[in-house]
């Protein structure tokens, strides 16, 4: 008997690696965790931070559904966003511009002549202060940032404290992602991030949400709109305009999207 086969391609986004499918027929079982995880499976599957199929919307043009590679539904992923996108435009679903569901509700984007993905993100509505943490912001996924002094974060074990804080009494119940960051010496330089990331549980190369997150923290450091970020994985911008309520509108995430390969994997 010839064995099932599942056409897919992978994504990455500044590192933060995708499988992605062509789900606009809707033949891919959603509840099927172990399957994604198994596709996720940098050992036995595909290798990826997450899983995204592409559908299509009635009313939007496309819709995304983001898993995480532990198998099951994730909240807001922006590279992800980025690269199904970038996804879209190579499939012929749209051109330049794209609206789109996501998990977290409507997205705009656009793609400009370098291969830029512009994300516009959700506003967000003020940060809150986590005694002996750091700063808390929800950017569709909810985010700690905690500030490192200089030169601390290349050595830094960012799998066990990010888990150690991950799995912690006051983060236990919902979980969160945890963001260190090294405040960069000149206004000139990026400000250097490395993320743990819930669903994966691991450091990743790099994270959208979690660089939105910094940047908007890292406006109450001196940080001007737009922000330069480095990731382990590349360099991500992030523009918004601060509100005198302390919440931020028009915020964009802007890097590169890159189709890696394509192929079919049997099931």
């Amino acid at each position: 008997m010839t064995p099932t086969t599942l056409t897919f391609h992978k994504y990455q986004g500044t590192g933060n690696d995708f499988v992605m499918l062509d789900d606009r027929n809707r033949q891919f079982d959603e509840h099927d965790s172990r399957l994604v995880r198994h596709l996720c499976d940098r050992h036995l599957g595909i290798g990826a931070d997450g899983l995204i199929l592409l559908r299509s919307h009635p009313e939007y043009d496309f819709e995304m559904v983001y898993f995480n590679a532990d198998g099951f539904l994730g909240s807001m992923c922006g590279n992800g966003s980025r690269c199904t996108v970038a996804f879209a435009h190579y499939l012929g679903v749209i051109q330049e511009k794209a609206t789109f569901q996501a998990t977290d509700g409507l997205h705009e984007a656009h793609i400009d002549a370098d291969g830029l993905v512009h994300l516009r993100m959700q506003d967000v509505h003020g940060q809150q202060d986590v005694e002996g943490h750091g700063v808390f912001l929800d950017t569709g996924s909810p985010h700690l940032i905690r500030f490192m002094p200089t030169s601390s974060l290349v050595d830094l074990n960012v799998f066990a404290e990010g888990r150690a804080i991950r799995y912690s009494e006051l983060f236990r119940d919902k979980g969160t992602n945890v963001n260190f960051v090294e405040t960069p010496v000149a206004a000139d330089q990026p400000w250097q991030v490395r993320t743990y990331e819930r669903g994966v549980e691991d450091e990743t190369m790099s994270c959208g949400t979690g660089v939105t997150a910094v940047a908007l923290a890292a406006s109450r450091r001196g940080a001007v709109s737009p922000v330069h970020l480095r990731t382990r994985g590349g360099d991500l911008r992030v523009s918004f305009d601060a509100r005198p309520d302390g919440s931020f509108t028009s915020v964009y995430l802007t890097g590169p999207a890159v189709r890696v390969f394509g192929g079919a994997i049997a099931l």
